[in-house]
């Protein structure tokens, strides 16, 4: 009796699983260095060595979840209830690992983030495992399959998509709007009547520079409500909004004139949060300028940390992706019914390394991989910093997003169109060799721009171009080029390690993600790049004070960033010497030209005819 073909309801069910599944992880590969190192202060060392230590556990536990699940049998079938009871605890957990407690500090919130993050790879794997292995259980052999597995791939695009589109926007809005109206929020109350606050305003000009104008507001009333957590004050109060930092957003009244973050500048600073001293200086254009008297009454006023913005942000947005993927995944066990009883294989790391050992040409591919790999996750690492902290500006969030935007279509475009394109015209190796080519070309027109001091997003989208094209077409090359072993190793070695092989994909992965997140933590690291980069010797009264001293006497000066010299550096040139390293290995180890692939297919027919 024939199997009923996949119903469209199926195929739906099936597919918007991939789209929650990939959202989640998206959202932990991306986005938990930045929110444990630079919103919740967790050393980033700390975190290079967490993340380095439980993406490779992750990688060796992925076995054993196989094994747990080859050897279930319910009445639900063998692969539902580990879906439903991993994406339940998946999805709590990561909604856990981004709602870390705001008052957890030093080795505790270390602890907490390693407990979670190893937690969540963990619960994913009992999830990601049986989704992946259940597509023979319920679908025919041959195009059904293969065409379900295609429409599975696109989806968990479509999820990763979102999420580097979405995130930081997304995480500003639920932030904002929680800072104003959550009891999460903590919120300071600084007036003028208990603290000694001076407020200054001076001009400014187009780029932020100060004119030299200056109105000291002698006997307004100042009233300001700030909100931030209190770990956000260490020892004292320093947020500011300049042409290159902020670590705060903000709405001033000074008497009938609103100054905010779209139209001005400021700091504020105390050197103890309980002190009975503060300095307020604000940055107006001439036009907000002109209209301030030195005489105002009251200068009122909410500053929100965006540290603390961020911190809610990530909390409320992970809930709500938390919940998508939990009902997405529901509706892929309720909609999908396994109708026949199938064989889990799994590979063991024993039989990985054995496999490897054996075979020279899967060695050099898996080394291979791992560069490439690494090279671009070092960048997809950083380049959340480069907008923040590098290009900066008021709009690094909208920036940031159209960057991911074009790149992440870019990579689609060239593994749809441009790759068969090219294979019309060269071989899988000419296309690695040009692709590697394109993505160092990219770096260095990143690297150049950057150090040139551009900040307008446009002529970025240049080099994200050829690297984001090269990375779409590798990731399906170095795919065929594991392939192409099997049939080497079953000529050398008399067996195919097919199954062995391509579970090894996975696990490369995992390990040059972790060590990209090393090296990555190692570089904001050396070069303090975090929301408190710039550090501040003594007194932030008298460091502010002197800033406004300055432009009284007409002393403008501008402190040069080197902490992102050393990001720009990291996050292009080593993934260029990473990538030249990956050329050198394959280019000396890597044999199978198509050449030789026709050799071992004919000499393998023979074998198989004569036996």
């Amino acid at each position: 009796m024939m199997k009923k073909k996949l119903s469209g309801r199926e195929k739906f069910a099936y597919g918007i699983g991939a789209v929650g599944k990939d959202m989640v992880y998206m959202l932990s590969a991306s986005y938990v260095l930045y929110y444990f190192q630079d919103i919740m202060g967790v050393s980033a060392i700390a975190m290079g060595i967490i993340l380095f230590a439980a993406r490779i556990f992750d990688a060796f536990n992925d076995p054993i979840m196989g094994v747990l699940v080859a050897k279930t049998k319910t009445k639900w079938g063998k692969f539902r209830p580990w879906l439903f009871v991993g994406t339940l605890f998946n999805a709590i957990v990561l909604y856990c690992m981004f709602a870390a407690p705001p008052t957890l500090s030093g080795s505790g919130l270390v602890a907490y983030a390693a407990v979670t993050y190893i937690l969540w790879g963990v619960t994913y794997t009992m999830m990601d495992i049986p989704y992946w292995s259940m597509v023979p259980a319920f679908t025919e052999s041959g195009k059904e399959r293969e065409n379900l597995s295609a429409l599975a791939r696109s989806c968990a695009g479509v999820g990763s998509a979102i999420i580097s589109i979405v995130t930081v926007m997304a995480v500003a809005f639920f932030g904002s709007a929680a800072a104003t109206k959550s009891s999460d929020a903590d919120t300071y109350h600084f007036a003028s009547d208990r603290v000694a606050i001076s407020a200054t305003v001076l001009e400014k000009d187009e780029a932020g520079v100060p004119t030299g104008n200056i109105k000291e507001l002698k006997d307004a009333k100042i009233t300001l409500d700030v909100t931030a957590a209190s770990k956000t004050f260490d020892e004292h109060v320093y947020l500011v909004k300049d042409a290159s930092k902020e670590n705060a957003k903000f709405e001033i009244q000074v008497g009938d004139v609103t100054l905010t973050s779209d139209n001005a500048l400021f700091t504020y600073a105390m050197d103890d949060v309980n002190g009975d001293t503060g300095v307020l200086a604000l940055y107006a254009n001439n036009t907000e300028y002109s209209k301030i008297s030195a005489d105002a009454a009251t200068i009122t006023g909410t500053i929100q940390s965006t540290a603390e913005v961020e911190r809610l942000g990530f909390k409320y947005f992970s809930l709500v992706i938390a919940v998508l993927f939990f009902v997405f995944i529901l509706i892929t066990c309720i909609f999908i019914r396994e109708k026949s009883t199938v064989d889990v294989q799994t590979a063991s790391v024993g039989s990985m390394f054995k496999a490897l050992v054996s075979n020279d040409q899967a060695m050099a591919v898996v080394i291979t991989i791992v560069l490439i790999n690494t090279a671009t996750y070092i960048t997809s690492n950083l380049v959340i910093y480069f907008f923040k902290y590098d290009i900066a500006g008021k709009n690094w969030r909208g920036d940031y997003t159209l960057f991911n935007t074009f790149g992440g279509g870019i990579q689609i475009l060239a593994m749809m169109l441009l790759f068969p394109l090219l294979r019309k015209f060269f071989n899988n190796i000419k296309i690695f060799y040009l692709c590697v080519s394109s993505a160092v070309f990219g770096y260095i027109v990143l690297l150049v721009m950057a150090l040139g001091g551009l900040k307008s997003i446009y002529p970025f989208l240049i080099p994200c171009f050829f690297i984001m094209a090269a990375v779409g077409i590798l990731n399906v090359l170095v795919t065929v080029f594991l392939a192409n072993t099997v049939d080497y190793g079953e000529l050398k070695n008399g067996r195919r390690d097919e199954s062995v092989i391509f579970s090894m994909q996975t696990f490369v992965v995992k390990l040059a993600s972790g060590i990209a997140a090393l090296i990555a933590s190692i570089c904001l690291a050396i070069f303090h790049i975090s929301k408190e980069s710039d550090t501040i010797e003594g007194s932030v009264l008298d460091f502010v004070n002197n800033q406004i001293a300055d432009v009284k006497n007409h002393v403008v000066s501008s402190i040069a960033g080197s902490s992102v010299i050393g990001l720009r550096i990291v996050m292009t040139v080593v993934p260029i010497v990473v990538l030249i390293v990956g050329v050198l290995v394959f280019r000396k180890r890597y044999i199978l030209t198509d050449s030789k692939l026709e050799e071992i297919e004919t000499t393998l027919k023979e074998k198989r005819v004569a036996e």
